[in-house]
């Protein structure tokens, strides 16, 4: 068990964000979740800044510490937004607990795929599906059940009739025939890892179903390309409504992504307690 305490940190906010669908509010226990991860599955529990992490010190420094990008400095980031842009102040200020996750290449181009005209609670039945039927069953040590995400090999065997039956309509195409591209070597995921920003979102495009909103996506979820700025339809409603002339890239070069999770958290769920507590 590793225990600390943390600023701007919220396992909450991070389930809620729309960037990992594996991480899941454990029933009937309040701030909880569970995460299945990396072929290992891990129990957050969190009392206002305080959080435990049930994993052996050397687990959590070798992998979790980096996955929830717990050395970067988000107080930093929030103080650095213009004090005249108060619909940015506001969104921050609200989902200021979100950290931009460090996940799997892998997992995160077959998980967007499926995200699209998709809403979070359908995406997350997707991917289980697809974890059950088609990732390894393994064990925790208290004996836990959890499943791993499917390999491109094990998902490039799965036929169109079985990848439908897990919901995953006419993604269920672009699913099968980006696992066998990867698989045949077409898309080189480990040199896409190395990549700079404009050559992986390139190299990501390549794969059946990666239009640009996916292929940012994945680049700021899995590779933790900070400077992309996915545009889905809420983002691209703040962006007409609060940024008509556009939106400052240039003030913020290097951590874009950041602020459009605070953007995207705060649209989604309508920003509802900031407007009782804000100022």
């Amino acid at each position: 068990m590793v225990v600390l305490t943390k600023e701007n940190f919220s396992i909450r906010q991070i389930c809620e964000s729309g960037q990992c669908f594996r991480l899941e509010k454990l029933e009937g226990q309040e701030e909880v979740y569970g995460l299945t991860a990396f072929g290992r599955h891990l129990v957050i529990r969190q009392k206002d800044n305080e959080i435990s992490f049930d994993c052996p010190a050397d687990e959590y420094e070798n992998l979790w510490k980096g996955y929830f990008d717990l050395e970067e400095d988000y107080e930093a980031i929030i103080r650095s937004i213009d004090e005249k842009d108060i619909y940015l102040q506001k969104a921050a200020a609200f989902g200021n607990g979100i950290r931009i996750l460090k996940q799997d290449l892998w997992e995160m181009i077959i998980s967007f795929i499926v995200s699209q005209q998709n809403n979070i609670k359908r995406i997350r039945k997707c991917i289980d599906l697809l974890c059950r039927r088609y990732g390894e069953k393994k064990e925790t040590a208290d004996g836990s059940i959890f499943f791993d995400f499917p390999t491109p090999k094990a998902l490039s065997g799965a036929s169109l009739e079985e990848l439908y039956a897990c919901n995953l309509g006419y993604r269920s195409r672009y699913v099968r025939e980006t696992a066998i591209c990867v698989l045949n070597g077409g898309v080189d995921l480990d040199a896409v890892r190395v990549m700079g920003y404009k050559e992986a979102k390139t190299e990501l495009m390549k794969l059946c179903g990666v239009g640009i909103k996916v292929a940012e996506c994945v680049c700021l979820f899995a590779l933790h390309k900070t400077e992309a700025f996915p545009v889905d339809t809420h983002i691209n409603k703040v962006m007409k409504e609060q940024y008509p002339e556009g939106f400052p890239f240039q003030r913020y070069r290097g951590y874009e992504g950041t602020l459009q999770q605070y953007i995207f958290y705060y649209d989604l769920t309508g920003g509802r307690e900031i407007e009782k507590n804000y100022h």
